[in-house]
């Protein structure tokens, strides 16, 4: 493990902000991080502030007022990663979602109340979706095999199976309160007592069982009392939320069994699921004021042994043997400094055998560990069931070398810096940790776990998280912390190998995502910075073709043809005549009638669209430039293809509304632009399209293409800006010194090179990247820019027209590439 960046408040004069007491701290799968601070001012008054980051900005925090009169006990994610819940002593719950799909700007609507009751456990209720990873199988080809379904009840289904919103909460007097979200917005809420006797509950923590049941396990915080656990089922009953309990076998941890240990670890200081979806494996620490012991306990089922006598009057045959469920002791650790926090994996990694010694035997990988951080500073990665060792990380503030000479060691003015809060990331590859001077710091965890690797090996560990991402939909930031400049040219094609082995339908809904993860590599490596550039393109091309193919209606409803962009997709692909006319004939006009506002509300995407074809040819002549943007769109015979389509479209609607074509500047008067381009654009597509061979273009199409720049002038696109984000620009070994609010000047990176078409002039005109509106050198309206490749557009929308409408809805809660949005200033970048 390895330190990536720490960030840190800044110190105000008349106010700061605090660790809060207790420090709470999600992560969701999205790579939003939300962490609570107290802000205190001069008059000792506290506001209890919740914040969240994106870990690739960490500086941009969003800090908003929780408007909790106490303390906030628990912050959880939903399994979106889009909405935040968060709870305090006092009983009160909030749900946080974002204000116009802003990743820095959050509002509460709804929430519950326990009035007076704090609340010491909280989560969503599960939606019945569970991805299994096996690690075994990394190497096959299937997708299907490597990552698998599980059969998971969610724990509350509405009509037709669908899964209900909602969450429930553990309060310190015992009681379960569960709250409902119906589709009207109505919130159901019903509250329960966890059994009978009810008595203090000072720690509890919340798991499902894969039949829709709900195990909650709680403790009154001394280890000589046992650990119970309840069975909570949830159902709707006349429009009314109800709650059944019942209790399930309880434990006592082993270290208070032992006569020599009985006393010397007397308080229970955190209890633990392995996951959410794991109600049969709980993670106990206990303390003193010096030092801690960790156990891992199993539930299984066992057979009860039957008396002899009761044998000889009715024998016991098979499987009717009688079954109990019982309490297993896994391991336990010897005696550890006292731990301050832990950190479990939320990596499904599903073993074939969970037998201890298979356990500890299994390889080194990044989600079987769980994290302990300690009171001297340290952080150790620990199997999650054998609790062997895996990693370690020592602080600045850890006890240091007995070689170190004394005069360089720091003196101790107080207690060492360590974590109160931990989060492991989603794929187990990072962890952020807030210390006891309100600290953030991100650590980077290693595929290999501090173990020698081979770089195949390595290789093989990054590319199935990859894949679990791309499949899962979950963000990969995480993952690009470990990838170096040298891997990315393998990864991106391993990757592409493996995609192109799924099955059509797969690959079909997969096409986009692993575009935008193929660009978020090869930013990280200056070899393959301009092609970051090509696949945006392509995002942006797919994305442009499908709007406009969907505008298309066939002439008669009830025609049971294929539908107009089918049919346009096979007479395209059929006909190869260099002559834009000579494919207009084929097709049924009358399809692609459409209103003239909207065709004129289309035209700076017909813009782009024409610009690029014109810029592609011209960039022919120089293809042997890999440095170049556009360049690997020269062999690309799809998406040749798909712009030989629109430009048909567009030729089409030029016919029914002229000032909707593309702009071209011509040195003759009498030169068909669109013609011309569409004549090279069909020789080039010739030469690389999939249904016949592929061949080099020949020297009459090269030279045509090196005659255009003295034929039309050649627009200077605007490719994606430089995103300001930093996981391309993290030093190695170095970590990063960063504080909240203030944006920091970082070192360059890969994609800051000076490449042609990359970089911007200064005071040179801005653009919306969606929608290709110039926004001039210093914009005026609000806009919004994404989180991971930087895109840029504006807040609001100044188009009243549908189809435009319906072209801007596909980005309001994602951009192109799937990442999140945030708002920037004005004066952006």
């Amino acid at each position: 493990m390895d330190l990536a960046y720490v960030c840190e408040w800044e110190r105000w004069p008349k106010s700061t902000h605090c660790p809060s007491v207790p420090l709470a701290c999600a992560w969701s799968c999205r790579n939003l991080i939300a962490f609570t601070t107290d802000l205190r001012n001069d008059d000792q008054d506290l506001t209890r502030m919740i914040h969240i980051l994106d870990t690739e900005h960490p500086w941009d925090v969003h800090s908003v007022n929780s408007e909790h009169s106490e303390a906030i006990t628990c912050l959880e994610w939903d399994q979106s990663g889009s909405r935040l819940l968060s709870a305090d002593a006092d009983g009160q719950i909030k749900c946080w979602s974002m204000a116009d799909h802003l990743a820095n700007s959050w509002e509460s609507h709804v929430g519950s109340l326990v009035e007076g009751d704090p609340i010491v456990a909280l989560s969503w209720l599960h939606n019945g979706v569970k991805l299994a990873l096996h690690v075994e199988k990394s190497g096959a080809s299937s997708f299907g095999e490597k990552f698998s379904r599980v059969k998971f009840s969610p724990s509350l289904t509405l009509f037709g199976g669908k899964p209900m919103e909602g969450w429930i909460a553990v309060t310190v007097s015992g009681l379960v309160t569960v709250s409902l979200l119906k589709p009207s917005g109505q919130v159901l809420t019903s509250t329960e007592s966890l059994c009978r006797l009810r008595g203090r509950v000072a720690l509890a923590d919340i798991a499902f069982t894969g039949g829709g049941n709900i195990v909650v396990a709680t403790a009154d915080g001394s280890s000589a009392s046992p650990v119970q656990f309840y069975k909570v089922c949830v159902s709707v009953v006349s429009e009314k939320c109800r709650i059944d309990t019942e209790i399930l076998p309880s434990l006592f941890m082993r270290c208070t069994t032992d006569l020599n240990r009985k006393d010397k670890f007397p308080a229970i200081t955190h209890l633990k699921f392995l996951a959410r979806d794991m109600s049969e494996q709980v993670l106990l620490c206990a303390s003193s004021q010096m030092s801690s012991i960790v156990e891992c306990w199993s539930l299984r089922k066992e057979g009860l042994p039957v008396n002899n006598v009761f044998q000889q009057i009715s024998p016991v045959v098979g499987d009717k043997q009688p079954m109990i469920l019982k309490w297993r002791i896994l391991s336990a650790t010897n005696d550890l400094d006292r731990v301050s926090a832990v950190a479990l994996p939320k990596l499904p990694i599903s073993l074939t055998n969970t037998d201890l010694k298979v356990a500890s035997d299994t390889q080194f990988y990044p989600g079987l560990g769980l994290a302990l951080a300690f009171h001297d500073g340290s952080v150790h990665i620990v199997h999650r069931l054998s609790l062997q060792s895996m990693a370690v990380f020592y602080s600045s503030a850890a006890p240091r070398s007995a070689d170190e000479p004394a005069i360089k060691r720091p003196r101790a003015t107080g207690p060492a810096v360590h974590f109160k809060a931990m989060q492991l990331s989603w794929t187990s590859l990072a962890l952020v940790g807030i210390d006891n001077h309100g600290k953030l710091s991100m650590l980077r965890i290693s595929p290999s776990m501090g173990h020698t690797l081979d770089v195949s090996l390595a290789l093989r560990h990054l590319l199935f998280l990859l894949e679990y991402c791309m499949v899962t939909g979950y963000d990969w930031w995480d993952t690009l912390l470990h990838v170096q400049p040298g891997m990315v040219q393998s990864l991106v094609e391993k990757l592409h190998e493996e995609y192109t082995r799924q099955n059509a339908a797969l690959q079909q809904v997969l096409s986009t995502r692993i575009l935008a993860m193929k660009a978020s590599l090869c930013k990280l490596s200056p070899c393959t910075v301009a092609r970051v550039c090509d696949y945006h393109a392509k995002l942006f091309l797919v994305a442009v073709s499908s709007t406009l193919k969907s505008l298309l209606r066939p002439h008669f409803l009830n025609t049971p043809d294929k539908s107009p962009g089918d049919r346009l997709t096979e007479v395209c692909t059929k006909i190869t005549d260099a002559d834009i006319d000579k494919v207009m004939i084929n097709l049924k006009t009358e399809e692609f009638v459409l209103d003239m506002n909207t065709l004129q509300a289309l035209q700076q995407l017909l813009q782009w669209v024409g610009d690029f074809v014109l810029y592609l040819l011209a960039s022919l002549p120089n293809q042997g430039s890999p440095l170049r943007p556009g360049h690997s769109f020269l062999r690309d015979g799809t998406s040749l293809g798909m712009l030989r389509e629109l430009m048909v479209v567009i030729r089409i609607w030029g016919l029914l509304k002229p000032s909707c074509l593309p702009v071209y500047t011509a040195t003759s008067d009498t030169q068909d632009s669109m013609s011309l381009l569409f004549r090279l654009l069909t020789k080039l597509w010739i030469c690389c399209r999939d249904e016949g061979p592929t061949s080099e273009p020949d020297e009459a199409l090269v030279d045509e293409c090196c005659l255009l720049p003295s034929q039309l002038l050649i627009p200077s696109l605007d490719w994606l800006p430089v995103s300001d984000g930093l996981v391309s620009r993290l030093p190695p070994k170095q970590p990063l010194r960063l504080h909240f609010g203030r944006a920091p000047t970082l070192p360059a990176g890969a994609s800051t090179l000076q490449l042609d078409g990359l970089v911007r002039a200064p005071g040179q005109p801005k653009i919306d990247h969606l929608r290709r509106l110039h926004l001039g050198a210093y914009p005026t309206e609000e806009c919004k820019a994404c989180t991971r490749c930087g895109c840029v557009t504006m807040l609001r929308s100044p188009n009243k027209t549908t189809a435009v409408k319906q072209w801007e809805q596909r980005w309001i809660k994602n951009c192109l590439c799937g990442g999140l949005w945030r708002r920037v200033p004005l004066s952006y970048p």
